[in-house]
């Protein structure tokens, strides 16, 4: 056989076989290798978000406090490069602002702060989403006045454009680009986080690790096995011991779980908010792989 068209021959092919992968790929991830900023651009965008597994943080915003209040040791802009889409952000109404709090510690930002750093994350990454948790914390105004303030920050302040709010949990597709609110207060428009016909949430945050754990095993299995609901798999725990030790005991039991034989091939775990996760290498990774 002649070398030359052996070797036009191999390119040929070669080339078609590229091809053809790059179809299968969105535009936007054709020109780099996807990482942890990145892993929802090879996903579809009809598929719904309850059927993904989420990388969450629990107190996302809260770094300072020291040892029994902080809950985190990176940024809102770090956590989202490392590939966690779920934010669980606490507002303490001063004035017409959020502050961010976590009980009665003041966590050095404002609401604004939080939203600029998701704003600038999905501008750089345009595929993907973030699930946002928001709720009133240290204070007690009426929901008619934590909604005032809300639709601030939307009109007044020019950030109705970074969210995704109304009714039902969209599909990725929609999602993409967007904040989803998860309302967690009475006053505010959106998803009612917690609401029973879209969510199926584990949160025991006064069990110690021991019998934390066991918590988030199972519910780990229901999800896997009766899909149709978003499930929330809080890892994190606020008993006895401060938020860091407790995730050093719980992180490590979670992580090799999932990596194991049992949760092979499971897809669909829901969000899963964590204290520290980065403390744990390779536990949000592990998360993300277990999307379709």
């Amino acid at each position: 056989m002649n070398p030359d068209l052996s070797r036009r021959s191999f390119l040929a092919a070669t080339a078609a076989v590229s091809a053809t992968a790059l179809l299968g790929t969105p535009a936007h991830a054709r020109t780099r290798v996807l990482g942890t900023q990145d892993w929802m651009a090879r996903l579809p965008g009809d598929i719904p978000l309850r059927a993904l597994t989420i990388p969450g943080t629990h107190n996302s915003a809260a770094p300072a406090g020291g040892l029994w209040v902080a809950c985190q040791n990176t940024s809102v802009a770090r956590q989202l490069d490392s590939g966690i889409r779920f934010l669980d952000i606490r507002c303490r109404v001063t004035g017409d602002a959020f502050a961010i709090h976590h009980g009665a510690y003041y966590q050095n930002q404002m609401f604004g702060d939080v939203l600029a750093a998701c704003r600038d994350f999905l501008a750089a990454h345009p595929t993907e989403t973030v699930l946002m948790r928001l709720k009133q914390e240290y204070s007690e105004d009426s929901d008619a006045t934590f909604r005032r303030i809300f639709d601030l920050y939307l009109d007044t302040k020019g950030w109705r454009p970074l969210f995704r709010i109304g009714d039902g949990l969209p599909a990725l597709g929609e999602a993409r680009g967007k904040v989803v609110l998860l309302a967690d207060n009475g006053g505010l428009p959106g998803v009612r986080y917690g609401d029973g016909a879209l969510f199926d949430i584990q949160d025991d945050y006064m069990a110690e690790p021991s019998a934390k754990y066991p918590k988030i095993e199972a519910h780990f299995r229901k999800a896997a096995a009766r899909p149709g609901r978003l499930y929330v798999n809080h890892v994190s725990t606020a008993a006895l011991l401060p938020p860091r030790w407790n995730a050093d005991r719980l992180n490590p039991r979670v992580h090799g779980f999932l990596d194991g034989p049992e949760a092979a091939g499971w897809t669909g775990l829901g969000i899963v908010p964590m204290d520290f996760p980065n403390v744990r290498a390779g536990l949000v990774e592990s998360l993300i792989r277990h999307n379709a």
